[in-house]
């Protein structure tokens, strides 16, 4: 009687659950049986895809989602050898494992979540390809070649030679626009896979995207959400980084890593020439005309794209200055002033902020309602137990915790995320009452989900606030409300008739959809093609349905060919370069790369 019990209980750990699953999963994927393998899943269940199996980014639903991707891929993609890395866990009726496996091309791991219908959620993302492993730890390059050879050339001589041929003798694969943190670290990405790219930037320097924005503008996500591929902050690097020091971080990145990078370059146009199957970039570098032959363009111009800059009445009239808020030079000069901020997100609290510690007489108006968060509480409640010190210390490293993340299906994700702001909403009580008594028109998201599902549909509607929602409480930072109807020559005047003495006129705004950049460079008619960038369809404020299941165009195949898009905060340049990179690396190799479920165009803008 023992021995059966004994067995028995074996047999039912969270390991052996685990294993049986997998067991009975690959072998409805050898016998390509398609149905059985998603009668393993639970009614409701979601399988997220990270260029393993569909070669783009794509989450299916349901057991009918899942028979369609299989049925679609399952002979190209020859999957195999799962198991588990660590041991598997169980809590709340739910069991959670690590998987990694193989495909025909490459090496994949994953992430499962067990309930007793079958499986609830499955990740499966692809790491390496096959024959194109980085050069890493024991396969890291040599660095130098020993013994006695007559004309030598040094490092330093290699990578001139090597800078001065590429866009000249030698095209590029891949042009990357737009030299910020996206572009660096997908540049880098490239690097270490040995494809031919090159990054383009504007300004001077690679930093000053960030050098060049106003004086107080830091980092409100911590230090261990911001790392970049490869090379992680160092452990003395402040938890909110200073603009300029990321900056200084970025400039010196990019010089470590080598990645090809040219500064003061501009982008004035870029054709398709379906005979060619290439791209015409043309540019101008250091005042000269060039024209580049790349086979993908990448527009890596950030998550958003051109400013929001509004066209009000009487701007031509206004005496006083005016600009965008990605303009801003910073407080200094506003001593005394009247300054007006429109807008009520992040950058207007910041710039609101530091002009009233300049002495400035500030006023912001909030057009709509805006969510706030306290930076303590997001840290604690909302990053803590995947970026922090704490996580670290329970072995949740960088990765893991973007591979944690990325397991959690969009369609699902507000209910992660909800009962994380109903605890910060209890533990800051106070707060919220004293700024909503202050006339602030606060918010949690249309369905209580917070700051991150505000992020991903829309990226606005929020601030982390580091101080300047204290001053909005206090009243030293005054509130006005509606929408803007004109200015006068010194005065902004609102829908309702309300006047605001202005010298000073912030337009905290915001930016359109990144394919607004595409609409300048090469045309209308391609922006359209490939229609809006970002948000989930969710049919939330500023996220139109219908439901995509993912961010829409961001790292992966797009309606124009060899046209990709690569931004958002440091956390997705750093996690999703990594697939955007393998994808142009498999097309560099002439690897088969037949892309399932290519994202279909609801909306243009």
């Amino acid at each position: 009687m023992t021995q059966t019990v004994d067995r028995t209980a074996a047999t039912d750990t969270p390991q052996a659950r685990v294993d049986a699953w997998l067991n009975r999963f690959e072998t409805a994927l050898a016998a390509r049986d398609a149905e059985a393998a998603a009668a393993l899943f639970a009614v409701d269940s979601y399988w997220r895809d990270l260029v393993s199996f569909t070669w783009t980014i794509k989450t299916v639903e349901g057991r009918e989602g899942v028979t369609g991707l299989l049925e679609a891929t399952l002979d190209r993609i020859d999957p195999s050898g799962f198991r588990t890395t660590e041991p598997p866990t169980e809590a709340g009726g739910v069991t959670e494992a690590w998987l990694e496996f193989e495909t025909a091309s490459g090496r994949a791991k994953g992430h499962l979540r067990l309930k007793d219908e079958g499986a609830w959620t499955l990740l499966t993302s692809l790491r390496e390809l096959k024959g194109f492993e980085e050069r890493q730890r024991d396969r890291r390059a040599k660095g130098v070649e020993h013994g006695v050879v007559r004309g030598r050339t040094s490092w330093a001589e290699k990578r001139a030679e090597e800078d001065a041929r590429l866009g000249y003798e030698q095209q590029p694969y891949v042009v990357v626009i737009g030299g910020g943190q996206g572009g660096i670290a997908l540049g880098a990405r490239l690097r270490q896979l040995d494809v031919p790219a090159l990054v383009l930037e504007r300004n001077a320097r690679a930093g000053d995207s960030w050098r060049k924005r106003y004086k107080n503008l830091c980092l409100h996500d911590p230090v261990w959400y911001d790392h970049l591929p490869y090379l992680p902050f160092p452990e003395n690097w402040p938890v909110f980084a200073p603009k300029d020091k990321i900056a200084d971080w970025l400039e010196m990145y990019t010089q470590l890593m080598e990645v090809p990078y040219w500064t003061s370059t501009e982008v004035t146009s870029a054709k398709w020439d379906n005979d060619a199957e290439q791209w015409l970039v043309t540019v101008v570098r250091d005042g000269e005309e060039l024209v580049l032959t790349p086979r993908h363009v990448v527009f890596a111009t950030g998550m958003s794209g051109k400013p929001n800059v509004p066209a009000f009445p009487g701007m031509d009239d206004f005496a006083g200055e005016q600009h965008h808020s990605s303009r801003h030079p910073g407080p200094d000069a506003y001593a005394g002033k009247k300054a007006v901020v429109v807008g009520s997100n992040n950058s207007a609290h910041d710039i609101c902020a530091a002009l009233w510690e300049h002495g400035a007489d500030v006023t912001m108006i909030q057009r709509s309602s805006t969510h706030i968060v306290k930076s303590d509480s997001l840290m604690d409640l909302g990053l803590g137990d995947l970026y922090s010190e704490r996580a670290v210390a329970a072995g949740v490293t960088t990765d893991k915790a973007d591979m944690i993340f990325a397991s959690i299906p969009y369609r699902i994700m507000a209910g992660f995320q909800t009962p994380v702001y109903d605890a910060i909403r209890e533990r800051d009580q106070d707060f919220y009452e004293r700024l909503e008594k202050a006339g602030f028109r606060h918010d949690w998201g249309d369905d209580g989900s917070g700051l991150f599902m505000k992020y991903l549909r829309r990226g606005s509607g929020y601030y982390i606030d580091v101080g300047a929602a204290e001053l909005v409480a206090d009243g030293k930072i005054k509130l006005a409300h509606g929408q803007v109807d004109h200015l006068t020559r010194d005065a902004v005047v609102l829908a309702d008739g309300t006047e605001l003495a202005a010298d000073l006129v912030v337009y905290a705004t915001g930016y359109g959809s990144m394919n607004g950049w595409v609409a300048d460079l090469v045309g209308q008619e391609t922006a359209d093609r490939v229609g809006k960038c970002w948000g989930l369809g969710s049919e939330t404020t500023k996220d139109p349905g219908p439901w995509e299941g993912e961010q829409r165009n961001m790292w992966k195949p797009t309606q124009q060919e060899g046209l990709w898009f690569h931004g958002g905060n440091l956390h997705q340049s750093r996690h999703y370069s990594l697939y955007l990179a393998l994808q142009l690396k498999a097309r560099f190799e002439g690897i088969p790369t037949p892309v399932y479920g290519l994202q279909e165009v609801h909306h243009k803008a």
